[in-house]
């Protein structure tokens, strides 16, 4: 019944945004295989946890990875840091 009930949700979900329905991706449909059972409060808190260190690590890993790549140093940021990116009217 559960892998019925999953094969239902793989077709449509409701964006709350655009109201339109989009399909689930492999990582939303394993995510929530793994998840089918009822989770307390504590456990939910802490897997968002566990998912947003993962995904703070790729973004750093890929930030450095690029930072090396063009060969920045430092002295680029601090000087980004006082610069002005406004526009005037």
């Amino acid at each position: 019944m559960c892998s019925q009930f999953l094969s239902f949700w793989q077709l449509v979900i409701f964006d709350k945004n655009s109201l339109m329905a989009t399909a689930l991706n492999s990582t939303q449909l394993e995510i929530l295989k793994l998840f089918r059972n009822e989770q307390h409060e504590e456990e939910l808190q802490e897997t968002k946890s566990l998912l947003i260190a993962y995904l703070a690590n790729k973004v750093t890993f890929e930030a450095d990875k690029a930072f090396d790549e063009k060969g920045y140093a430092e002295t680029v940021f601090e000087e980004r840091k006082r610069e002005h990116f406004r526009k005037t009217a």
